[in-house]
């Protein structure tokens, strides 16, 4: 039936598909890999913050997790389904909205996506340094050290991008496996294994005294930056090894681990520290795990949090590549960040995106860490909404009259407006200046098209 369905779908009139020419090289990335990019990449810094934002909420914060939970799902079936219609489209978010809508939505999208990975960068990279100033306290002694190696960290992974595809997808499987397992064991023991903390069990549902209501829309937005990433096998489609059948299942698959294990540990930790040692602690899983192991806890929990961070920068990296790669094969980006080496390697675009996450990095050098990340990561989430949304009606035009997926478009949409008017006033204007930011660099682009056109 999908097949009938891809037929019909390619040939209806309206729709684009030429979404750029093949990697240079034999795809490499296949169901397991391009499933670790889903949940390495969702899996990341955020979650080793969230217990301590969501504290004051208590329990209530369990709204905010379901209707996060259920818009993660929506959106990930989106992508899912949009990743079934065009199996071959690199770019993901960029690409469908691209087919459904032309060119001008297309790099709207596109720029705003890209805009969102080489925020979201810097945040990762400093949440690593963080954890690892455990190890090494100079790492972290002064603002100044903290920007260094939070730039050496970018470049270790931005290496192993540069490495090729097989060397990058290895990195990445290697490192959501140990932090899922880490994750998981930790979730079993602090879930079932150990008895809640007295204050933490005899804790009111709703100890901030909010609306339920307020409630449900704060926290759903705190979890949102748990969430992003469910696109990420879309990205480097061209590299993946039968996309039409292996980037749907690794979108719903690495969502849904995603999913569990961020909900599970967060679970853990509410139900182990009470809210109140929560609500002002800077590490709340060593805090947790303290409970369970001791004082070397914080070792512990420093080197889960290092590899959960290297994970997610290393596929946020290899994003950081590939998506630019496409928009520029299809002619909306400068040519230069579709130059590819041997190995099918966007090395231009991995090095350009660096130095702009760099740039984010130095440009707030003299910020502490907690300050530094905050900003990175609201810079992020107000780039990346949009393209969410666009996605989500891209689904919903192109499957206009087709019952059930068009429901869930619809859905995914809904929960995508939410979202944006949950990230309040200050990452609305956000996301207004970097889409205006990139319409000097769409009219350049359009008139390269039309001075190469020929007559």
């Amino acid at each position: 039936m999908e097949c009938i369905f891809f037929t019909n779908f390619c040939g209806a009139p309206g729709v684009r598909t030429d979404t750029g020419a093949a990697a240079a090289k034999a795809p490499t990335l296949g169901l397991s890999t391009a499933t670790a990019l889903v949940a390495g990449n969702m899996i990341g810094s955020g979650l080793f913050l969230l217990p301590s934002s969501l504290a004051p909420y208590g329990a209530a914060s369990a709204l905010g997790w379901a209707i996060s939970t259920i818009g993660a799902l929506l959106l990930a079936a989106t992508f899912a389904r949009l990743g079934q219609l065009l199996p071959a489209a690199s770019g993901g978010p960029y690409a469908f909205t691209r087919a459904a809508f032309g060119d001008a939505v297309g790099f709207t999208v596109g720029w705003c996506y890209w805009i969102s990975i080489w925020s979201a960068v810097p945040a990762i990279a400093i949440a690593l340094i963080g954890y690892a100033g455990t190890f090494v306290p100079a790492l972290t002694a002064t603002p100044a050290r903290a920007a260094a190696g939070s730039i050496a960290a970018l470049f270790l992974c931005t290496l192993f991008n540069t490495a090729g595809l097989r060397t990058a997808g290895g990195v990445q499987l290697a490192t959501t496996l140990l932090k899922v397992t880490a994750l998981t064991m930790f979730a079993l023991i602090g879930l079932v294994l150990v008895e809640p903390a007295p204050v933490a069990a005899a804790a009111p549902f709703n100890p901030s005294g909010e609306s339920l209501l307020a409630i449900a829309l704060t926290t759903s937005a705190l979890t949102l930056w748990a969430f992003l990433g469910l696109e990420s096998a879309t990205v480097p489609a061209a590299a993946v090894r039968d996309p039409q059948r292996t980037v749907p299942r690794a979108t719903l698959l690495g969502t849904l681990i995603a999913v569990g294990v961020t909900i599970a540990a967060c679970s853990a930790v509410l139900r182990l520290v009470p809210a109140d040692v929560l609500a002002t602690s800077g590490a709340p899983f060593v805090d947790a795990v303290r409970r369970l192991l001791g004082d070397t806890a914080g070792y512990v929990v420093a080197a889960i949090a290092t590899v959960t961070c290297l994970g997610a920068l290393n596929g946020w990296v290899l994003m950081l590549g590939q998506l630019p790669l496409a928009c520029a094969r299809d002619g909306v980006f400068p040519a230069v960040f579709a130059r590819v080496d041997a190995n099918g390697t966007p090395r231009a675009g991995l090095l350009i995106g660096a130095a702009q996450s760099s740039l984010l990095v130095l440009a707030n050098a003299n910020a502490s860490l907690v300050n530094l990340f905050t900003w990175a990561i609201l810079l992020s989430s107000a780039a990346s909404l949009l393209p969410f949304l666009i996605c989500a009606l891209a689904l919903l035009w192109l499957q206009r009259g087709r019952g059930g997926y068009a429901v869930v478009a619809l859905l995914a949409a809904v929960f995508a407006v939410y979202a944006l008017v949950g990230t309040g006033a200050r990452a609305l204007l956000w996301g207004a200046g970097l889409l205006l930011a990139g319409v000097p660099v769409h009219l350049a682009m359009r008139l390269a098209r039309a001075r190469r056109a020929p007559g």
